[in-house]
C-alpha cells in the first residue's frame, strides 16, 4: 500500500461532471489499497472572476481581504469533491489550508510555506478517509492571517504535503498529457517527455514552462518526492519528474516567456556601488529581477538593462526613476514588447557549441538577440515579443529536443 498525494487543477474541477470524474479517479486509487490525499485548485476561471469582482468593487489595493476572498475558490472545490467521493461510497473529509496545518510567511498574495503540521491529515488517513486539502493557501502562525501562495500555489501545496507526509509519489493532474518539449500550441511537432530531471524542470519552469510551479519542483528535489504530471481526462502515463533519469538529453526542451518587460537605465556612472544603488531598492520592494545586462562603458558611463515581470513594471519604474538622480544616471526606458526563449538540457554541461548553434539558428530566421543569460544547463535569449513564436519553432526544429541524446552532434 502506497501513500499518494494527487493534485487536480482548475480545469480538472471546472464543473460538476469533471468533479465527479475526479472523484472516480480518487476512489479508484483508494480502492486499489492506497492512502490518498487530494489537493484541489479553484474551479475553472473562478479565481480570475473573483479578482475581476474585487476590481469592480474597489480600485484600491486590499492584500489581506484579497487573500480572504481568493481562498474561497479552493474551499468550494474541496467541499464539492468530498461530496462526490462520499457519494461513491468512500469516506472523505475536506480541510482548508490552515486546518491542514500549512504554515506560511506573512506576505499576502505571495506567501511561502515554512512548515506543515499535518496532524489532522494523518488522523483522517488513519480513519480510512480520503483527505481533500484546499490548495494555494495557508496561515501565518504569528499573525494568524490567511495567506495565498501566488500563481501555481496548489502545486506547491501538493508537493510540500507529500514531503511532510512521506508520500511515495505526488501526482499532478492537469489538462495536458505531461511535460512537452515545447508548448504544443506553438509547435505541432512537440512531444511529450517520458521523464525530466528535477534540475531540468526547475530551469524549464523558471524559463516560462507553465506545467509546474518552480517552488513545487524545488520541494520535490529537496525531499526526493517523485512527481508524475499526467492528464485528468485519460489514464495514460504522463511525465515523471525525478532525481535520476535514464539519459541526459543535450536539449530536453524549449521554453518561452512573454510575461516580462525590459527596464533600461541610461547613462549610469561606471563606478563601484552604483549597481547596488539601483537593485537594492528593487529587492527591498519585492520586485523580482530576472536577467541583467550591463553594456560596455564609454567615457565612464554605461547602460544597465534588466527584466522584471510585467506585473512589477510600475513599481520597478517608480523605484528606478527615484534613484536615477541619486546615482547620477540619465534616465529610464521601459520596453514591454519582449519575450524570452530558452534551451534546457542536462547534457549541455558536457556538450560544446550549444550557445553558438542557438545563436546561428536564430540569426538564420532573422531574429535579433537583445539579452543573453546562461546556467550550466540553460541558455536564454531575450528577443522581440513579435519574434517569440518563430524563435520557439526554429529552435525546436533546429535542436529536436528529446528524452534521449542525439546520435550525432554537429557542434
Amino acid at each position: 500500500m502506497a501513500l499518494i498525494v494527487q493534485k487536480f487543477g482548475g480545469t480538472s474541477v471546472a464543473d460538476a461532471d469533471r468533479i465527479r470524474n475526479v472523484a472516480r479517479r480518487v476512489v479508484e486509487s483508494h480502492r486499489a489499497g492506497n492512502d490518498v490525499v487530494v489537493v484541489v485548485s479553484a474551479m475553472g476561471a473562478s479565481t480570475d472572476e473573483l479578482v475581476a469582482l474585487a476590481t469592480d468593487v474597489s480600485e484600491n489595493s486590499h492584500p489581506r481581504e484579497m487573500d480572504m476572498l481568493l481562498t474561497a475558490g479552493e474551499r468550494i472545490s474541496m467541499a464539492l469533491c468530498a461530496m462526490a467521493i462520499q457519494d461513491l461510497g468512500v469516506s472523505a473529509m475536506s480541510l482548508t489550508g490552515s486546518q491542514a496545518g500549512i504554515l506560511t510567511t506573512s506576505v499576502h498574495g505571495q506567501a511561502e510555506i515554512i512548515d506543515i503540521r499535518a496532524d489532522r491529515v494523518r488522523a483522517g488517513l488513519e480513519e480510512g478517509r480520503v483527505v481533500i486539502v484546499a490548495g494555494f493557501q495557508g496561515v501565518d502562525p504569528i499573525g494568524k492571517e490567511i495567506t495565498t501562495l501566488g500563481r501555481g500555489g496548489s502545486d506547491a501545496t501538493a508537493v510540500a504535503l507529500a514531503a511532510a507526509l512521506g508520500a511515495d509519489v505526488c501526482e499532478i493532474y492537469t489538462d495536458v498529457d505531461g511535460v512537452f518539449s515545447a508548448d504544443p500550441r506553438l509547435v505541432a511537432s512537440a512531444k511529450k517527455l517520458d521523464e525530466v530531471s528535477f534540475e531540468e524542470m526547475l530551469e524549464l519552469s523558471g524559463a516560462g514552462a507553465r506545467v509546474l510551479m518552480a517552488r513545487s519542483v524545488e520541494f520535490g528535489r529537496r525531499y526526493q518526492i517523485p512527481i508524475h504530471v499526467r492528464s485528468s481526462f485519460h489514464d495514460g502515463v504522463g511525465t515523471w519528474v525525478k532525481e535520476d533519469v535514464m539519459e541526459e538529453a543535450i536539449v530536453r526542451g524549449v521554453a518561452h516567456d512573454t510575461s516580462e518587460a525590459k527596464v533600461t537605465v541610461h547613462g549610469v556612472p561606471d563606478k563601484p556601488g552604483v549597481a547596488a544603488g539601483i537593485f537594492e531598492p528593487l529587492a527591498a520592494a519585492g520586485v523580482n529581477v530576472d536577467m541583467i545586462v550591463q553594456n560596455v562603458s564609454i567615457e565612464g558611463v554605461t547602460d544597465i538593462s534588466f527584466t522584471v515581470p510585467k506585473a512589477h513594471v510600475a513599481a520597478a519604474t517608480e523605484i528606478t526613476e527615484s534613484v536615477v538622480a541619486s546615482v547620477g544616471a540619465a534616465g529610464v526606458d521601459v520596453d514591454d514588447n519582449i519575450g524570452k526563449v530558452s534551451l534546457v538540457g542536462a547534457g549541455m554541461k558536457s556538450e560544446l557549441g550549444i550557445a553558438s548553434r542557438m545563436f546561428r539558428v536564430l540569426a538564420e530566421h532573422g531574429i535579433n538577440i537583445e539579452m543573453i543569460s546562461t546556467s550550466p544547463i540553460r541558455i536564454s535569449c531575450v528577443v522581440r515579443g513579435d519574434d517569440v513564436e518563430a524563435a520557439v519553432r526554429s529552435l525546436h526544429d533546429g535542436f529536436r529536443p528529446s528524452a534521449e541524446p542525439e546520435e550525432e552532434s554537429n557542434v
